[in-house]
């Protein structure tokens, strides 16, 4: 195999309901996940060597030292194959905002190990790659999986979910940055909140699932907005949006998601915001 492109989707958490810390530092979590149609482009291709390129209009905000997810997949993989370092050369086309709650390292961290398993011929399945994305964080796996899923536990406790349906939204960032560090320790200075499990809809048709979106809720959308008041201007924002049904903030933030009843109008509202806010990255896609 000479050469392997992949998109690693952006991932958007549909609602997050967060518990207090636990003592051994990790937040129990209930969220029902999506993934994008967009995301970072990824190549990977054979090499000498194991490397790292990074382009793209964020691509300079990232570093491509050893605690880059990316490398830190890869080295996992090549210590779980006992082969060392994969001789490959990845060059990663980063179009998503950098600490945007948009789970982009973890989803490039997922996309190439995919992608080197196919480039190298390894005979692994897809259980044991998100096995090793588990060391990237507790993101790795089902950001590897890349499909509809609950997670519970600390985000590693995964069911997929077949049953929700396409979602037409407008994805949100105002260019300021969300570190998830920072955010769940306002979270955890703030109010008390619970990782309950929400029982599913009533039925999986788009407007019934929206619905009981919306008595969902993000628990770190307002300690986000204490630490970052732009995520805020982005929420009221897109709650004005033409033919908006949610606005909810994704993950730790910054990103915002606002859904709709259909493509054509989602398009029609990331045009119209980003003619009103050219200086925020806004773009339609559809949530699977």
């Amino acid at each position: 195999m000479a050469l392997v492109r992949l998109l690693a989707p952006a991932k958007v958490n549909l609602f997050l309901h967060v518990g207090p810390v636990s003592e051994d530092g990790y937040h129990p979590l209930a969220s029902l996940v999506a993934f994008a149609n967009l995301g970072d482009g990824l190549t990977v291709e054979p090499a000498e060597r194991l490397s790292l390129t990074l382009t793209g209009p964020f691509g300079q905000g990232l570093g491509d030292g050893g605690d880059n997810l990316i490398l830190k997949a890869l080295r996992a993989l090549g210590a779980a194959t006992a082969a060392g370092d994969p001789p490959l050369a990845v060059t990663l086309d980063k179009q998503l905002p950098i600490a945007a709650g948009l789970g982009g390292g973890s989803s490039d961290a997922g996309a190439a190990l995919k992608a080197a398993r196919e480039v190298l011929g390894l005979s692994l399945d897809d259980a044991s790659l998100a096995d090793i994305a588990a060391s990237v964080g507790a993101d790795g796996p089902m950001c590897l999986h890349a499909r509809a899923v609950w997670a519970e536990g600390r985000g590693d406790r995964l069911t997929f979910e077949p049953r929700l349906p396409p979602l037409s939204a407008v994805l949100i960032n105002p260019g300021a940055p969300s570190p998830t560090g920072a955010v769940y320790r306002a979270h955890d200075a703030g109010r008390a909140t619970t990782a309950d499990h929400p029982g599913p809809p009533g039925d999986w048709t788009l407007s019934t699932v929206i619905d009981w979106l919306a008595v969902q809720r993000n628990d770190l959308e307002a300690p986000a907005v204490t630490l970052e008041p732009a995520i805020g201007v982005v929420l009221s924002e897109a709650a004005r949006l033409p033919g908006v049904r949610l606005a909810r903030m994704s993950g730790s933030g910054a990103t915002v998601l606002a859904l709709f009843d259909t493509a054509e109008t989602a398009a029609d509202a990331a045009r119209g915001l980003s003619l009103v806010r050219p200086d925020w990255w806004v773009r339609a896609t559809t949530l699977q």
